[in-house]
């Protein structure tokens, strides 16, 4: 009889340059590229080089405080603030998110949390722009989606 592997979950590849160990504290924004590994707590932003293709690691014991804009993210551990994936984002089983996810790809495992807003984003709107401009123009984003004619289902979609 055949068997099926178990697939394991697809996850960006490349090295990780960088470590924030469990028994460090980082006070401060973080610009990194390659790859970022955190076991321990960061209290402000973290965003990738512009047109990198940087990944971002967050273990079960690692905790972020502030914006993370980077195109490759895996959570496994606790953000306190938005995040901006423009190519994949995956949230392990203990990943616990306060704060909205702006993502292209998700991948997300049971017992994961968000406390915010999923918005599937098809541009990489984050990661055009350094983070204190992204902020701004992701209430733009919403407002132009809200701009946007909606379908009235009664009339057969038809809008006027």
């Amino acid at each position: 009889m055949l068997r099926k592997k178990k697939q394991k979950p697809r996850r960006p590849s490349g090295n990780f340059d960088t470590l924030i160990s469990a028994k460090t504290t980082v006070d401060g924004d973080i610009t990194f590229s390659g790859g970022l590994h955190v076991d321990g707590h960061v209290r402000g932003k973290v965003v990738a080089e512009e047109g990198s293709d940087a990944v971002l690691r967050i273990s079960e014991i690692g905790d972020i405080a502030g914006d993370i804009v980077a195109p490759h993210v895996i959570i496994n551990g606790k953000v306190h603030g938005d995040v901006y994936s423009s190519a994949h984002l995956e949230l392990a089983e203990n990943a616990v998110i306060s704060g909205n996810v702006y993502y292209n790809l998700i991948e997300m495992a049971m017992g994961a949390s968000v406390n915010g807003n999923l918005v599937h984003q098809q541009e990489s709107l984050g990661l055009l722009t350094d983070g204190s401009k992204t902020q701004k123009n992701a209430p733009a984003a919403k407002a132009e989606r809200a701009a946007e004619p909606a379908m009235d289902i009664e009339d057969g979609g038809k809008s006027e």
